[in-house]
């Protein structure tokens, strides 16, 4: 059975052919149209036609994209390309496709191909979590995204930091209109952020980490608290979840000391007298999403 995923993204648009025992048998990228939403639909079946002519095969058709499908109206809601708002995704590219398709929200889709074949393979429950410039997260339970039944499971970036701190509070002010949200404190720009106020010194998430590994006291502090904080976040989806693995995603996953230090801080806030979720860096990287489409058509 040939798979193909799409995701979605704002700037790419990428597809990945898989065979059915998981391998990879074609990439594509270019680039998204801007603002565009009929460009878009046309830019997607293109690929998929395209994929399909060179391999000889009609497949299955996955696509991931930052936001999620109204249960109600069947209509985009939550998405920050905000040209797939209030429009039937799914219906237009079923009538382009003469298919069937199947849509979930990025971060489910980089859970379940972490899922699948990846850092959690063979895992009950999964928990993934993108930390970039945003920050989701998506669940997988037996192999299956949970998409819940407001279509928002694992949308963890909108909840408040728990057990905030007093100088925590409200905390920063998100775009969702509300204050505190975990995505402010654990997104890449919340590391930013919270570096710039306690330093005066502006700098990026990726900086602040190779600094920090350098020798940096002043960064090394930020990393710190950033870790405090992501295990504070991370020990109440175990609280509510009781997740096997834990995978990290997006650009902050490439931070090696998380693995070693959040698990070390989060006990102290799960309640268990032991442990055993493991947090993992992604086997798939930056490919997990686009993976993860495909594998919206289970064997």
């Amino acid at each position: 059975m040939l798979r193909l995923g799409i995701d979605l993204g704002g700037s790419k648009i990428e597809i990945v052919a898989l065979a059915g025992d998981g391998r990879e048998l074609l990439r594509r990228r270019v680039a998204t149209p801007q603002g565009d939403y009929r460009a878009t639909l046309a830019t997607v079946a293109a690929l998929v036609e395209a994929a399909e002519a060179e391999l000889g095969e009609r497949g299955s058709v996955g696509l991931g994209m930052p936001g999620a499908e109204s249960r109600v109206s069947g209509l985009i809601k939550n998405a920050n390309s905000t040209c797939l708002i209030g429009q039937p995704l799914k219906r237009d590219l079923e009538t382009l496709l003469r298919r069937e398709v199947r849509l979930a929200n990025d971060a489910n889709c980089f859970a379940l191909s972490e899922a699948v074949d990846g850092a959690a393979a063979g895992a009950e429950v999964v928990f993934g979590v993108i930390l970039g410039t945003g920050c989701g997260a998506g669940v997988v339970v037996h192999g299956r995204v949970l998409t819940g039944a407001n279509a928002i499971a694992g949308e963890w970036g909108h909840n408040p930091l728990p057990w905030p701190q007093d100088h925590e509070r409200p905390g920063p002010a998100c775009y969702c209109g509300k204050h505190g949200c975990l995505e402010t404190w654990l997104s890449g720009p919340g590391l930013s952020r919270d570096h710039l106020a306690a330093t005066g010194v502006a700098l990026p998430a990726g900086e602040i980490a190779a600094r920090a590994e350098a020798g940096d006291a002043a960064c090394a502090a930020t990393l710190e608290r950033h870790e405090e904080r992501l295990a504070r976040g991370l020990a109440h989806v175990i609280n509510v979840l009781d997740p096997d693995v834990i995978v990290l995603g997006g650009g902050l996953s490439k931070i090696g000391r998380l693995y070693a230090n959040v698990p070390r801080l989060w006990t102290r806030h799960v309640f268990s007298d032991h442990v055993a979720t493991r947090l993992l860096p992604p086997q798939h990287g930056d490919s997990g999403g686009v993976r993860g489409a495909a594998w919206l058509w289970e064997a």
